[in-house]
């Protein structure tokens, strides 16, 4: 089945990305959000990151009202009547998500294919709260989802070949490159990521090295292009934490145990670049 409308839950960081390319490639979209605020939010995000290419010389002005006009906003799920695909990018919370999904199921069609923005939680798990569950997928986007080219799809126990290959062609269609993977937490990317950024706290709770000669040990040593602990103040401590806890819970092995400094940073408030002081200050 073509896509061509696409329904987003979630306008926050994932979500109005995801809305931003999905109406960049020229799909319908509805991004729906639990108030007008968020909404609103949302669509100045989306713009000010149109306003970037347009400086940048890869789109005009035109081009930025016609995809901003390819996006309804709302916050009534009915709205997602009649759409092809529909992603749920909501807070990385499973209660949250199943409430969603079981709404969304109910208003959208038999055939329509339904997709969580997730990054650690059991798309198997996911999947056995629908009706239907084979017309179920993970679809793990990177963030900032305008810049980053992976799209990581995550089949359940149930996901169908037909809800697979639909997903495929949607990757194609906003210029992502999909890699597949099966379901076990963390999946592929974020299975060697997460733990790889919890061992530099790791590192620099035992005082082995600063927290810039850790990263500039791995962006001149290892060729990443931004150090761990800097991207762990550009994710969230609060989002690696969620993470390694559910590593820890799923495969029972010490080994995924979160560093002790992630989790009194995190109790500090102390989140990353959205609080303004992570592992540097922003």
């Amino acid at each position: 089945m073509a896509i061509d409308r696409v329904g987003v839950i979630g306008s926050g960081t994932m979500g109005n990305g995801i809305a931003q390319v999905c109406a960049a490639a020229g799909l319908s979209v509805v991004m729906v959000d639990v108030s007008q605020a968020a909404l609103e939010r949302g669509m100045k995000t989306i713009g000010s990151s149109l306003d970037r290419l347009v400086r940048k010389g890869a789109l005009d002005d035109l081009g930025k009202q016609t995809v901003l006009d390819r996006i309804r906003s709302t916050t009534a799920y009915d709205d997602l009547a009649g759409v092809d695909l529909v992603i749920e990018a909501a807070t990385e919370r499973r209660d949250l998500k199943l409430t969603i999904l079981k709404q969304v199921e109910a208003i959208v069609g038999q055939d329509v294919v339904i997709a969580t923005n997730t990054s650690s939680i059991s798309i198997t798990e996911l999947a056995a709260a629908l009706k239907k569950s084979d017309r179920f997928i993970g679809t793990h986007f990177f963030n900032p989802v305008p810049v980053m080219g992976l799209l990581e799809l995550i089949r359940g126990l149930q996901t169908s070949d037909e809800t697979h290959q639909s997903m495929l062609a949607f990757a194609t269609v906003v210029g992502k490159t999909a890699v597949t993977a099966k379901n076990a937490p963390g999946f592929v990317v974020n299975r060697i990521l997460v733990p790889m950024i919890n061992e530099a706290v790791f590192v620099l709770q035992e005082g082995l090295a600063s927290a810039e000669d850790i990263d500039a040990g791995m962006k001149l040593g290892c060729n990443h292009p931004i150090g761990p602990l800097a991207l762990a103040d550009m994710i969230g401590l609060d989002t690696l934490l969620a993470v390694m806890d559910v590593f820890y819970e799923g495969f029972n092995d010490s080994k995924y145990r979160p560093a002790p400094l992630l989790k009194e940073m995190v109790a500090a408030g102390w989140l990353g670049r959205k609080t303004g002081r992570g592992f540097y200050s922003y």
